[in-house]
């Protein structure tokens, strides 16, 4: 049922609900926080798997919304610092939007289903 209402989430949820998902999801060490290493792994991760280069490194990128949106210098993301974060940098809620976005997948489903 969880599986369920995360989709939901992800498909249908508002930014600022997907982005307190998508912040617990990142806590890999639940935390609280998320920290440079984490935010790295996920960079990493998600360029792998969406097989995009980018023109900045992943270690560039990560460390540039460590400047912007680590508020407070501590090395670490809390909840608000990620939510506040990504609704100011563009650049980075754009990423973490298209981290979990799942409409290509439901598309392919639907027509599946409609050719049938």
């Amino acid at each position: 049922m969880e599986y369920v209402a995360a989709l939901s989430l992800v498909l249908r949820g508002k930014m600022e609900q997907k982005l307190r998902w998508y912040f617990k999801l990142y806590d890999v060490d639940g935390n609280g926080c998320i920290d440079r290493h984490e935010l790295l792994n996920i960079i990493k991760a998600m360029r792998a798997i969406n097989g995009t280069h980018q023109d900045q490194s992943a270690e560039d990128f990560t460390n540039r919304v460590f400047d912007k949106i680590d508020i407070n210098g501590d090395g670490e993301l809390s909840l608000p610092e990620f939510v506040e974060g990504a609704k100011k940098d563009n650049e980075f809620c754009e990423v973490m939007m298209k981290s979990l976005d799942l409409s290509h997948i439901v598309a392919m489903i639907h027509n599946r289903r409609h050719s049938v």
